[in-house]
């Protein structure tokens, strides 16, 4: 294994409220492979990330069942203008806005999905709201945007029973897990208490493209891969990741890269007619080294790989 490189990245457009995406790249048997947990999450979540991360760089991709993969358009919580230009120029056929930010009301919301369903009037549209909503608060605004023609609502309510509890209400919109998966102790509790229709599944946050196919296969869902706004090299992972599922009823949520103002390869893993496509991602040197981190950023990371490799050598 390559020494660790810590790479810092300006986003193109605040997302999750981050304006820059940071996080280690390192050389394996099989390629490049990326680690980058949000700075908020402890070292012992942290871990499931950097075991993904192992796994692609040691074993890289499993056997493919498709060369391309469709992916969404991604949304951010800008104004209405703004955000149905940004469908557009995503060229997808299927587009995920974000709804629930701080700072956005419902009628924010509301005018964000108007406009860009006006803009794509052919287009699939799905909402992410992160948790955002409580219960009530999801119930008015689903039943709000549900005349839209929404594919799904993601992460309406932060907790398990929320969803279910929505998903009994019967709003006429397919409600889709993402934190109650990634984040929990227990993934398995979302298919238990019948909370979610759909699963939205992430490599890095998962523990590995191995552990997310065996996920799958035990949630019994249809599933979504999403990204955690990585790089290519980290986005090359989930493609991967979505080439090998046998099903894949749903366009993928692994249009970040768009998100970000650089990247590490001189072929960006960005959609064209709405796909992408399935291999390695090959780095580029000048660009890798035009992404290097400050030294206070480098010190960051560096601090933290090493505390959370002694957690991963630690559970051996």
């Amino acid at each position: 294994m390559s020494a660790p490189f810590v790479y810092d990245i300006p986003m193109t457009v605040g997302f999750r409220g981050i304006t820059r995406r940071s996080g280690v790249l390192f050389e394996g048997d099989a390629g490049w492979s990326e680690w980058s947990p949000f700075p908020e999450y402890d070292d012992d979540e942290a871990a499931a990330w950097l075991l993904a991360a192992r796994e692609w760089a040691d074993l890289g991709a499993p056997t493919p069942v498709r060369d391309r993969v469709e992916v969404n358009g991604i949304v951010p919580a800008l104004d209405p203008e703004a955000a149905a230009a940004r469908a557009v120029a995503s060229g997808c056929r299927t587009v995920k806005i974000k709804v629930a930010g701080p700072g956005s009301g419902l009628d924010d919301d509301v005018a964000r999905v108007a406009a860009v369903r006006a803009a794509l009037p052919e287009a699939r549209l799905r909402v992410d709201a992160n948790g955002g909503w409580s219960l009530e608060e999801a119930r008015v605004a689903v039943a709000e945007l549900a005349p839209f023609g929404l594919e799904y609502v993601e992460q309406p309510c932060a907790s398990v029973d929320e969803l279910a509890t929505l998903r009994a209400m019967d709003l006429g919109v397919p409600i889709a897990a993402d934190e109650s998966i990634r984040r929990a102790e227990d993934p398995m509790r979302v298919k238990r208490a019948g909370a979610a229709d759909i699963a939205i599944i992430k490599v890095q946050p998962l523990g590995g493209v191995s552990r997310c196919l065996r996920l799958a296969d035990e949630l019994g869902l249809p599933v979504v891969v999403s990204s955690a706004v990585e790089t290519s090299v980290g986005l090359a992972a989930g493609v991967a990741l979505a080439a090998a599922l046998p099903d894949l009823p749903y366009a993928c949520g692994l249009e970040t890269q768009r998100l970000l103002a650089a990247d590490v390869t001189a072929a960006p893993l960005a959609p064209v007619d709405g796909t992408l496509p399935v291999g390695p991602v090959a780095v580029d040197p000048a660009l890798l080294e035009a992404c290097r981190a400050d030294e206070d950023v480098t010190a960051f990371w560096l601090a933290r790989w090493e505390r959370v490799n002694r957690i991963v050598e630690g559970r051996r």
